[in-house]
């Protein structure tokens, strides 16, 4: 995102998106970050500042963005001491400007500067992940096509990432392979032994083995893959890589029988044209996987002691 990019007011809130995050793998993540950043402690602190020193420092936006990881960034404070303060001057979700104090955090000083950078790195990810969600999402207003991530998120903070997404209007896609099917074109060159007229029987003999709440859906990167796919009765079928033209007549193939995800080559720059095709799902990996972390500062107002 740029410095002078323009966002419309998020709607995640108003869609009724789940914006709460679970406390135990929250604190699970703050854990293993603190064990990397500091395994003996912050040495530069207890070097430089009195033991009995406090500080207070704001959260601070220099750039425009969307607001993603409040909770996370209270929790990382609190965590190294409970007895610090934090004020969330901003809920996830909230759309900020450039210069807008997010937080205010008042403790001891070694314990605000020993948090920050963790506190600071996810925070900043996760911002710069529901501000890119809330451009994609305004760019497909008026559509039927909902925008989600995908499986490409950074190993370990999927949960906080999908957050992420949600905090920006974004919907997410299956959580793990545990979660749906997905066969994709390797799959299918695997199952059908490069024998494609047998494509409908053998994913409608997989189909029926499958439990009647479990999500079946497939991938396909050719026009004449639609039918055969269809044929075996899946739920959402995905266009792979489709042209334009290609989308608006796989979408009028498809004609109900089957919700319709559009994927690849899916950027700031298309994503109008292949909401506008009339498809269901637009799932793009960019969400999460080629952000660059958003500019945002712990600034120290004020020291005593």
């Amino acid at each position: 995102m740029t410095e002078n990019s323009v966002i419309a007011p998020v709607a995640a809130k108003a869609v009724g998106l789940d914006l709460t995050l679970p406390a135990a793998p929250v604190r699970e993540i703050l854990e293993r970050a603190f064990a990397e950043d500091a395994p003996g402690g912050d040495i530069t602190s207890q070097l430089l500042i009195p033991a009995g020193a406090r500080a207070t420092a704001v959260l601070n936006a220099r750039v425009p963005g969307v607001f993603s990881g409040a909770t996370v960034f209270r929790d990382a404070m609190q965590l190294v001491d409970p007895g610090t303060e934090v004020e969330l001057l901003l809920a996830d979700g909230d759309r900020f400007d450039a210069g807008t104090h997010l937080a205010r955090v008042s403790g001891r000083a070694r314990s605000v500067l020993l948090a920050e950078r963790v506190a600071l790195n996810l925070v900043q990810r996760m911002s710069a992940i529901a501000t890119r969600t809330a451009e994609f999402v305004q760019l497909a207003e008026g559509t039927r096509a909902r925008i989600t991530d995908t499986r490409k998120t950074t190993p370990g903070l999927r949960i906080l990432e999908r957050f992420a997404v949600r905090c920006g209007g974004g919907a997410n896609h299956r959580y793990s392979l545990s979660d749906a099917v997905l066969a994709k074109d390797n799959h299918l060159a695997v199952m059908t032994g490069g024998d494609p007229a047998r494509l409908t029987e053998l994913l409608r003999a997989a189909k029926a083995q499958l439990g009647h709440t479990t999500h079946f859906e497939v991938e396909v990167d050719r026009m004449d893959q639609i039918e055969p796919v269809l044929a075996a009765g899946v739920d959402t079928i995905m266009l792979d890589n489709f042209t334009l033209d290609e989308l608006r007549q796989g979408v009028a193939l498809v004609a109900g029988r089957a919700r319709v995800e559009a994927s690849g080559n899916v950027n700031l720059n298309t994503v109008a044209g292949i909401a506008a095709a009339g498809v269901d799902v637009i799932s793009i990996g960019a969400l999460t996987h080629t952000v660059a972390s958003l500019d945002l500062g712990l600034d120290v107002e004020l020291t005593a002691g």
